[in-house]
């Protein structure tokens, strides 16, 4: 390792902890158990409580113990996923970082090969695969994973753009921590904390890396997690992209680059405003107005890629502000989507066991972009006003 001292580890792997008592140690023993011989000192691990309210502090604690390589920060009071993960950061020493949330696991064989990778390209960012993984077993590859094919040796986003539309995560990506610094990111409080962290990372770097096997297990399905909790948090979306988009003007104001996460963002709008699990029926229309608001305020001045079909038109209707037709056509597509898929209670495919599309079946991938991290509903994020968790948004 090049200019680092000694003692310094090559990898730190941040985990922050929130209400997972039921999966912190399968988390934690696939980081540790996975450390090739000879390799204790080139990875260090760094647990965050985040004043989670079940067992997980004394967890930690009796994990600590007699363990190297091993820390754990207590937080006296919970801060959020995005602060949390800040905390950890802070005390991180590795030349790299990677945030693995504590629902969520790693294969074996996925230290090794993430440490070797580092050591031959040294990217500022390497990006990783992942498998979708349900409570019944079921694995899943991501519909964004055939991007991260193809891609050789280290390249820049302007050389393999489709990387701009892998599912925007933290834990997809480990970063050299300089590389952090020099572009000022940390996380901000509250839901969808990743939108102004993930993409800058790749519009910024000049070499990234891809390591084309599954590196992480993505849990699904958890009770309690953020994508699939109903509540007026999710209108966190809005100040996450004005974030990034202040971020992007500042430092890379490139109107084709603009007009690529234009896009990115109204579809990932769309997947929201139309998921049932999100938001409650009575908040769905504000949400919908400050889609629209958003629409005519980001506009790039030179137009952006239109998508094809319906989700074009829903892209339509949104610069409209059309709400009234917007509702019609997702009630039709719901209509038709059950009347496809006759599956069992819940929306099931009964020849696949898949849920149904979060709204259409012919809408593009788009990534959940919040982590869970075991981060429920409950957690509290100080700034954020009364009058936003209840409801009155707009």
């Amino acid at each position: 390792m090049v200019n680092e001292p000694t003692h310094a580890p090559l990898l730190s792997i941040v985990v922050p902890v929130y209400g997972v008592e039921a999966y912190l140690y399968q988390c934690l023993e696939s980081i540790r158990a996975d450390i090739p011989a000879g390799e204790s000192d080139a990875v260090e691990l760094i647990a965050v409580d985040d004043a989670s309210p079940d067992g997980c502090g004394a967890m930690l604690r009796s994990y600590v113990a007699g363990r190297d390589g091993v820390r754990v920060v207590h937080l006296s009071k919970n801060v959020g996923l995005g602060l949390a993960r800040n905390a950890g950061l802070d005390v991180a020493t590795g030349r790299y970082v990677w945030f693995v949330d504590s629902d969520d696991w790693l294969p074996p064989g996925t230290i090794g090969a993430v440490l070797d990778r580092l050591r031959e390209h040294q990217p500022d960012v390497l990006m990783l695969d992942h498998l979708r993984v349900h409570e019944d077993g079921r694995r899943e590859v991501d519909a964004s994973s055939h991007l991260l094919r193809g891609v050789p040796g280290v390249a820049r986003l302007a050389d393999q753009p489709q990387l701009l539309r892998v599912q925007h995560t933290a834990w997809n990506k480990v970063v050299r921590r300089a590389f952090l610094d020099e572009l000022e990111l940390r996380f901000f409080p509250g839901w969808y904390e990743d939108i102004p962290f993930s993409h800058p990372l790749l519009i910024g770097a000049e070499k990234i890396s891809v390591l084309d096997r599954v590196c992480y297990l993505y849990r699904q399905g958890r009770q309690g997690a953020i994508t699939s909790t109903r509540s007026g948090r999710h209108f966190d979306a809005f100040s996450q992209y004005e974030r990034l988009m202040d971020w992007v003007n500042r430092r890379y104001p490139d109107e084709g680059l603009q007009a690529e996460l234009f896009q990115l963002m109204i579809n990932h709008y769309l997947v929201v405003v139309g998921n049932d699990d999100r938001l409650h029926p009575h908040l769905r229309r504000a949400f919908f107005h400050r889609v629209a608001e958003h629409y005519r305020r980001y506009l790039p001045t030179g137009g952006y890629p239109m998508p094809s079909g319906v989700t074009g038109l829903k892209h339509r209707l949104v610069g409209r502000g059309d709400w009234l037709a917007y509702s019609a056509l997702r009630q039709a597509h719901r209509v038709a989507g059950r009347l496809r898929r006759p599956g069992p209670a819940g929306g099931a495919d009964a020849s696949t066991g898949s849920p149904p599309a979060d709204d259409d079946p012919s809408r593009p991938a788009v990534p959940a972009s919040t982590s869970d991290a075991g981060h429920t509903a409950a957690e509290v994020t100080p700034d954020r006003s009364d009058a936003l968790a209840g409801g009155r948004l707009s």
